[in-house]
């Protein structure tokens, strides 16, 4: 008797496992046969979980049963599904949202789509794709050539073009000199490794060679000048020259700086009247020193909030711990030559929380220092407007610039090339109509 209960139990199950084929979904399986391929084609095994890894049998499955396994998990794990244990569509997620958050490239400059690439070092080393200092060195020369002209006519053209070229070269002969100092720390500092010294596109010897052309390109321009502007030009070079070492001294280089870079507004009247008329010219080389503290200041503040944005962004990872620990490195070290790679010598932190304040009243003074010179040279009306909407445009810089955004920090830095454009306007407007 329980021989027949045994065959007859063995026989139900076999018709259980036999029917199941009959009922499966899938087109490529034939209700008359009964037992299919157990194994699945490879790109479906990468997604099964059989049953019998889950609770495994105490018996080996027949094929038939292996088959029915096999369906039964294709229609619970699909090959299009992504199992739970499985990375790899999170791990695509996590890729293409890695490539989605990668800033894109910066365009290049005219330098490297245009000069040849044995050019190219030289080029950036003179600064020539970042224009905003050349002009930022040529409004004072050209504010002083276009106010010593003679009532009623237009500035020296020739002396406007020269003083254009030797702005270019001086301003290149500057950032040679300071790249050859600073040639050490450059490497060490993000911002400044890909400049031509240290990434060593160019050797120091090579600097060298370089600057004695930019300096003979520019002799050649000063031997056009008068005997008096030959003297007074060549007296410039002590102040090129020791800027770059400023920063390592004092927590005003931005003040020397001033003096260097406004050094044509003596230059240029001298150029054309012969000698200097102090009720004219001073006034105009004050207003050049203050507009350099102000937008020198705002540069400054470039360099030095980057250590202060890295500061900011471990405190927001939690990592209060780190953080304190390096900004009180930071200040300790604070006068120590590895700190001053992030430029900390600056009038950015000599100011601190008041350094709006501070470019507030220098911002006044080049005003009312342009305005007394204007004053003096006797020019006319149309002077004034340009000089207000100048005026307008310095406050819209000092009261809307982000002091701890670099992006903005930059783009208020180079707006003011149209500061010099709009003083310069006024000016030969105010010349004409005298």
């Amino acid at each position: 008797m329980a021989l027949l209960r045994a065959a007859a139990a063995a026989l139900r199950r076999r018709a259980r496992v036999a029917a199941l084929p009959a009922i499966s979904p899938f087109p490529h399986t034939h209700s008359s046969s009964p037992s299919p391929s157990p194994a699945p084609n490879p790109p479906a095994r990468r997604h099964l979980i059989t049953l019998s890894r889950r609770s495994p049998c105490l018996h080996p499955p027949s094929a038939s049963a292996a088959a029915s396994s096999f369906y039964i998990d294709r229609i619970l794990l699909p090959s299009s599904f992504s199992h739970p244990l499985s990375t790899s569509s999170r791990d695509k997620d996590t890729d293409k949202d890695k490539e989605d958050n990668i800033p894109p490239p910066a365009p290049a400059s005219w330098v490297e789509r245009w000069l040849p690439e044995a050019a190219r070092p030289y080029a950036m080393l003179a600064r020539l794709d970042k224009p905003i200092g050349t002009w930022l060195l040529a409004w004072p020369c050209m504010w002083s050539i276009t106010i010593a002209a003679m009532p009623g006519e237009l500035p020296d053209l020739k002396m406007l073009a020269l003083f254009g070229c030797g702005a270019v070269l001086l301003r290149g002969a500057g950032c040679t000199v300071n790249d050859l100092l600073d040639r050490d720390i450059d490497n060490k500092v993000e911002r400044t490794k890909s400049r031509p010294f240290a990434s060593g596109a160019l050797t120091p010897s090579q600097g060298v060679a370089f600057l004695g052309a930019q300096l003979l390109l520019g002799l050649g321009i000063l031997l056009q000048l008068n005997n008096f502007s030959r003297v007074l030009g060549a007296s410039s070079l002590l102040l090129v020259f020791s800027y770059p070492l400023m920063k390592r001294f004092t927590f005003w280089p931005q003040a020397y700086l001033g003096l260097t870079f406004n050094w044509g507004a003596l230059l240029g009247w001298a150029a054309i009247r012969g000698s200097l008329d102090p009720a004219v010219i001073l006034p105009l080389y004050t207003a050049g020193i203050c507009w350099t503290l102000v937008y020198d200041t705002i540069y400054a503040h470039q360099v030095f909030y980057w250590w202060h944005s890295f500061i900011s962004k471990l405190c927001k990872s939690n990592l209060l711990g780190l953080s304190w620990f390096l900004m009180i490195i930071s200040v300790i070290c604070q006068d120590k030559e590895d700190d001053l790679k992030v430029g900390v010598k600056s009038t950015a932190l000599r100011f601190g929380d008041l350094t709006k304040q501070w470019i507030s009243a220098f911002g006044a003074a080049s005003i009312g220092s342009l305005a007394l010179s204007g004053y003096n040279a006797e020019l006319a009306w149309p002077y004034y407007p340009l000089l207000t909407a100048a005026a307008a445009h310095l406050a819209w810089q000092i009261s809307t610039v982000d002091l701890s955004d670099r992006a903005d920090c930059n783009r208020k830095f180079v707006s003011n090339k149209w500061f010099g454009a709009l003083v310069s306007s006024g000016i030969l407007l105010g010349r004409l109509a005298s």
